[in-house]
């Protein structure tokens, strides 16, 4: 089965797409939620990030202050570094795992960071969703409610918009409503069937 991998930076609208193929019957395996998976209570991986950074991370519940953890990451490059070193395998698995599970016509990897490191090696096929990136903060600072400064942060420490289209096979440009968006998936889905 042929991996499709979609990417694209914070803000682009990568969920929208994959919700959207979803409802095709489309297996989606999400990065951002097998990183959460990784640090649910009782894993391994939370256990060492409360240590490292302090119980301050738990909320009331035990689980992870993810909006706090990322504000710590974001802005001490050696936090971060450290946080990656940690993580970043145990995300690889989780997401290997999941896509050996996954069924179809052909399944997808969405991941905000698929070029950047080794998930690349996983998928025939790249899909970037794009936006400028002016659109992008503002997109990601309504729907996260974070500071635009953050955002920004955060886009710096993903691959570069121009990088980003150069490695790409497919491009979706999301630059305009939900109904654009969604005429572009049903496009993508069709390229998509015709390719495997």
């Amino acid at each position: 089965m042929r991996t499709i991998g979609i990417t694209g930076g914070i803000g682009s609208g990568k969920t929208a797409l994959t919700d959207y193929l979803a409802k095709k019957g489309i297996t989606i395996v999400d990065a951002d939620l097998a990183a959460r998976v990784i640090v649910e209570p009782g894993r391994p991986a939370l256990d060492a990030i409360f240590e490292h950074f302090g119980p301050k991370l738990a909320q009331d519940d035990g689980s992870l202050d993810r909006a706090a953890l990322r504000s710590i990451v974001f802005a001490n490059p050696e936090a971060r570094l450290w946080l990656e070193q940690l993580t970043h395998p145990l995300i690889g698995q989780e997401i290997q795992d999941q896509l050996a599970r996954a069924a179809g016509p052909y399944r997808v990897l969405s991941s905000p960071l698929l070029l950047e490191g080794s998930q690349a090696a996983l998928v025939d096929y790249v899909v970037v969703v794009d936006v400028p990136e002016a659109l992008q903060v503002e997109r990601a600072s309504a729907r996260d409610n974070n500071d635009p400064e953050q955002i920004k942060r955060i886009m710096a420490a993903q691959l570069a918009r121009n990088d980003r289209l150069a490695r790409a096979d497919y491009v979706v440009d999301n630059s305009g409503g939900l109904d654009e968006l969604y005429a572009q998936s049903e496009l993508l889905h069709s390229h998509l069937l015709n390719l495997v």
